[in-house]
């Protein structure tokens, strides 16, 4: 889907291209594609590795083109090992061609227009929009840094009832969302400082790249604390599980020492040997007796060493 828009003054959307608009792609199918390369004649790896998900944040220049890379979070709707990650956005320009292409739908691109609607200022030149689009990244990640620390809590709060798959799982893929986000906020960040010296920078995009730098830093330290959280909770509750089954372990073997008794002295009465009781008529009481007794020695023993 193509979207025009005309940036000088306020955001408006357009009918049709016009120079130095802005065109938002979102999820384009083949047929955008190929009418955007072949209108605008932009080289044609550009769109296969902004649809790579596994693409890293960088830029490179190619006959004039300009394609920036950026990693933005995303939340997947259906069930997945890792409901929280981060997909390439691509922001291609060449004088008056500014292009954003994303092949997923976002939330962030969604308010990102919208903000822009309500600033009513829209943007002073491409440079000043790459860089708002750096911020708002930053403002999506401390928005889903929020959720995930939620969840966290929710998670532990389910433990703190009963350890149980289902929490620990959950907790598990936090732990990979918090991966991807990381890596991709350090290379945000990378890609932010390079292109400082690359993009024709005035006064006000400094005090831009300024505010994006707090947000970026204040979303990697986050998403540090959250994951050393995440990391000791995990570690936590397995020494938990460790300990509860030891605890199980050592009382079921001193059950089974204690059961033990009972068995060797019924055998040893039980054999064809003689032992003095073979015509006492108390002989079951006695053997009875003396497994009872020692059974309960022992039991008083392992409860006296918290054994059991």
């Amino acid at each position: 889907m193509k979207t025009y828009w005309n940036t000088t003054g306020s955001l408006k959307k357009l009918n049709e291209w016009q120079p130095n608009c802005w065109i938002q792609v979102t999820c384009p199918t083949d047929e955008d594609q190929q009418e955007l390369e072949e209108r605008f004649n932009i080289p044609d790896y550009f769109f296969p590795d902004i649809s790579d998900t596994d693409e890293r944040a960088r830029y490179e220049y190619d006959d004039g083109w300009m394609l920036i890379i950026l990693r933005i979070p995303y939340v997947k709707e259906i069930r997945s090992r890792t409901p929280y990650t981060t997909v390439p956005l691509g922001i291609i320009h060449k004088r008056d061609v500014t292009i954003t292409v994303c092949y997923y739908e976002t939330n962030m691109m969604i308010d990102f227009v919208s903000f822009q609607q309500k600033r009513g200022e829209g943007f002073t030149d491409y440079v000043d929009m790459i860089f708002r689009l750096f911020l708002s990244s930053a403002v999506w990640y401390l928005k889903r840094l929020k959720q995930i620390n939620t969840l966290i809590e929710k998670a532990k709060r389910n433990l703190d009832r009963e350890v149980n798959n289902e929490s620990l799982i959950g907790l598990s893929r936090l732990q990979d969302s918090l991966t991807y986000f990381i890596t991709s906020i350090r290379g945000n960040e990378n890609l932010l400082q390079k292109l400082k010296f690359k993009l024709q920078v005035d006064e006000l995009d400094a005090d831009l790249i300024e505010d994006v730098t707090i947000e970026m830093t204040q979303a990697r330290e986050t998403t540090n604390i959250y994951s050393d959280i995440l990391e000791s909770t995990m570690d936590t509750y397995s020494s938990i599980i460790n300990n509860n089954m030891n605890t199980v372990m050592r009382t079921l073997t001193s059950v089974s020492i204690l059961m033990m008794f009972p068995t060797l002295i019924a055998s040893l009465f039980g054999m064809n040997l003689i032992n003095g009781m073979e015509e006492s008529k108390f002989g079951f009481v006695i053997a009875l007796v003396i497994s009872v007794f020692v059974s309960v020695l022992f039991w008083w023993i392992f409860r006296h060493k918290r054994l059991i």
